[in-house]
């Protein structure tokens, strides 16, 4: 095994740390060959509470990883599944006047924008900034562009910033550790890139995911990731409705989720199976209810994520495709079932139903946009300063 070629990842999210090694084999195919998943501690409410505990946890896992792989390890590349990110989109312009589209028109508007963000936003940092979409007299255009004739060209950038303190603490707890932030990426843009990936002809769309107790709702547009929310509540507050109305404990409330057949038409005398009864006493509880109390809950948390969000009214006119992706810890084909039912009911929506995506495939995409790039992101250009002497001879020749 070539150790020159590994590569340290690091998943922070709602409950975990999640540690990755991966590596290229001779084809060129990234695979993981180390994952180890840490208890969250340190962060709280999406930000850091105690700088201690979280060097302890990295520094204590980096050392047992590297000494079982005899490797060590100098860069790391962040994925962030928490965090207080904001998301802008900004348009910048340019009068042509039948003038070609030159590149530094495109660079003028990348660093003009670029530069307003930095300087309206001087407590955040900047993660990713993408090429969502390019205007040439109103018409839309896939690609940049340079060279084309036009009068009037508009450009649009999506940006994503985390809070300045929030990326000085990660970069000072790892610097700790000796490790230097080669990338820091996030998830949802990860999950965005994968599923544009695996679906070609499809490159705008909402992507759903309801964990265990929140749930989150991006909206990706043009393979650019361009708004994402986060909200606290999730397939929890469907189990505590049926367990104050049923009084059963949540573990047989889950149980019973995950064998219970989906059916619309439910009959009034169908009972919960005694099965579900082995260690409390067995009670008649309809199927039915089971059903209504789930259906209402859900359909009140898909009016308040996507159908009622003033955030996402603009985005509903544009795209009708929605991924939805239930956490493995609470998947359930029932519940599956009825959120699928309520977002497909709604304004023609399609739903994409993912089934838990393999970190394989994660990974290997987070790889490729950390090595080779990725074809909406944007790179402003540093505009080298000239020197007072040569300002003067420019000046004089030309």
């Amino acid at each position: 095994m070539n150790k020159d070629s590994l590569i340290l990842f690091l998943e922070i999210n709602n409950l975990n740390y999640i540690f990755f090694v991966g590596k290229n084999d001779e084809e060129n195919n990234f695979q993981i060959i180390f994952k180890q998943e840490v208890p969250l501690a340190g962060i709280e409410d999406d930000k850091i509470s105690s700088l201690e505990k979280v060097f302890s946890t990295i520094k204590q896992n980096l050392y047992l990883i590297e000494q079982k792989l005899e490797h060590t390890f100098n860069e790391i590349v962040l994925i962030l599944d928490n965090f207080n990110l904001t998301f802008l989109n900004l348009t910048g312009y340019k009068k042509l006047n039948g003038s070609q589209v030159l590149r530094e028109n495109i660079i003028y508007i990348l660093n003009t924008l670029k530069s307003c963000v930095v300087e309206t936003e001087k407590k955040k940092n900047i993660l990713h900034i993408f090429n969502s979409k390019f205007y040439l007299d109103k018409k839309k255009i896939e690609n940049l562009p340079v060279g084309l004739f036009g009068d009037f060209y508009s450009h649009e950038l999506s940006f994503v910033l985390i809070n300045k303190n929030d990326y000085s603490n990660l970069e000072n707890v790892l610097d700790k550790c000796g490790l230097q932030i080669k990338k820091i990426l996030v998830k949802s843009f990860i999950s965005g890139a994968l599923t544009s990936n695996n679906n070609k002809n499809l490159d705008t769309f909402f992507y759903l995911k309801i964990n265990e107790n929140n749930s989150k709702l991006f909206y990706y547009e043009n393979n650019c990731i361009k708004s994402e929310q986060n909200f606290k509540f999730g397939a929890d507050i469907v189990i505590k409705d049926i367990s104050k109305i049923t009084y059963l404990n949540f573990d047989t409330i889950k149980m019973i989720l995950k064998q219970m057949e989906f059916k619309e038409n439910i009959k009034e005398d169908e009972l919960i199976d005694k099965f579900f009864f082995r260690k409390i006493d067995y009670r008649k509880i309809k199927k039915k209810l089971i059903y209504d109390i789930a259906l209402a809950r859900i359909e009140e948390m898909i009016k308040i994520i996507l159908f009622k969000n003033i955030n996402y009214v603009n985005y509903n006119k544009i795209s009708k495709n929605i991924f939805f992706e239930i956490d493995d810890r609470v998947t359930s084909n029932f519940l599956e079932k009825i959120f699928k039912m309520e977002i497909s009911n709604r304004d023609s929506f399609k739903v994409n139903l993912i089934k838990n995506t393999s970190y394989d495939c994660m990974l290997q995409t987070a790889y490729e946009i950390v090595h080779f790039g990725w074809k909406k992101e944007a790179i402003p250009i540093i505009q080298p300063k000239i020197s007072l002497t040569k300002r003067f001879f420019e000046a004089i020749f030309g």
